[in-house]
């Protein structure tokens, strides 16, 4: 590749179609705990974490009372929201499941650990939290080698902060 993107670049926000805007926003607000930054009317959100203006946005513009895609077709496999740290995830987790929202699988990734489950409208969700780099596994000539592996979400719990 002769002119790659710029190192820092990074992507800001996803907007999501919805079925529901109240369902949707006590999702990302009442469970993964975004704050509500500014509402257009009835029609669409913008919730955001620590005061930026928008990390997810939402309409019904195109899609009110509208079905999620079927199995099989392309679209969003998935959002994925990066934790800074093992603590925050384990509390993300703790969130999930008090408002008892099944989770379809974790991982660890070896650069990363991960925690699945889908939205509201059927949209895939990833909470994770990334290793430091230089703890990522590599193989023998340095090249980067993720896993699969088990992710044990009881000894994740544990380390939630306690209120």
């Amino acid at each position: 590749m002769t002119n790659p993107i710029h190192p820092q670049a990074r992507i800001g926000h996803v907007h999501l179609k919805v079925a529901d805007l109240e369902r949707a926003i006590a999702f990302y607000s009442g469970v993964l705990g975004f704050e509500l930054q500014q509402r257009f009317g009835t029609q669409a959100a913008f919730l955001g974490a620590g005061g930026y203006h928008h990390h997810i946005g939402l309409n019904t513009w195109e899609s009110k009372g509208g079905k999620p895609p079927a199995p099989g077709t392309t679209g969003l496999y998935h959002t994925a929201f990066l934790y800074p740290d093992r603590a925050q995830l384990a509390d993300a987790l703790r969130r999930v499941v008090a408002a008892g929202v099944p989770l379809e699988g974790a991982a660890d990734h070896g650069v990363s650990e991960a925690i699945y489950l889908r939205d509201p409208d059927g949209n895939g969700v990833e909470l994770y939290r990334d290793r430091a780099p230089e703890d990522w596994p590599r193989d023998a000539e340095g090249n980067l080698k993720m896993v699969n592996a088990h992710l044990d979400l009881h000894a994740l719990l544990a380390e939630a902060p306690r209120d």
